[in-house]
């Protein structure tokens, strides 16, 4: 059995829903399970801590996670074009899996939202992607053959993909979302499958 770690944080469950699209489509692939993780937030106040274990969810990530997987889905809201905190704190602890190359070599998609269809999604999927290339990680998009890529008016890009959520955080994850997400999820399985049997 191959393991697809989909990693996310998701502040107002955005994210969070794109993750389990994207498990969806690992999990089409015969053989290959989707181990879903978040990570816990960061305050501005040193003192506030996060309990051990979400309240609900998905369990909060380990290192083991990393060194254990196949492949990696990386999520996370947008932050002023650029990946949340919390993730990028997560990020920050993992030097033990590069120095030891754990990483090198697995296949890695990253996906995000936005409030509006111009708020940096492109740049926050390309901020996700660094930390997975110094990380030695062969990195994956959605390529055009994917119709809804040509004519999606909501969220998708070839980097990743992403949806947009509205002012309100409100909007649906509409079907092409869905439909990209499964795909991305997909390619990422097949792909790990493939390196693992080479």
């Amino acid at each position: 059995m191959h393991t697809i770690l989909v990693l996310y944080y998701s502040r107002y469950g955005s994210v969070k829903q794109m993750a389990q699209f994207i498990a969806r489509g690992v999990e089409s692939v015969n053989g290959v399970e989707a181990r879903l993780r978040t990570v816990p937030a960061v305050s501005t106040v040193t003192e506030a801590t996060e309990a051990a274990i979400p309240e609900s969810g998905a369990p909060y990530a380990t290192l083991d996670d990393l060194k254990e997987c196949d492949g990696i889905a990386l999520g996370s809201p947008t932050r002023f074009g650029n990946m949340a905190a919390p993730m990028k704190f997560f990020l920050d602890s993992t030097s033990s899996i590069w120095l030891a190359g754990n990483l090198v070599g697995k296949p890695a998609v990253v996906f995000s939202s936005t409030a509006s269809l111009h708020g940096g999604q492109e740049t926050t999927l390309l901020s996700m992607m660094l930390p997975l290339l110094h990380q030695g990680c062969m990195l994956l998009g959605i390529p055009y053959t994917e119709p809804d890529l040509n004519s999606t008016i909501t969220g998708g890009t070839p980097y990743g993909a992403t949806h947009v959520t509205g002012a309100d955080g409100k909007k649906p994850i509409s079907e092409e979302e869905q439909r990209l997400c499964f795909a991305l999820g997909k390619r990422l399985a097949e792909t790990a499958v493939k390196l693992k049997s080479s």
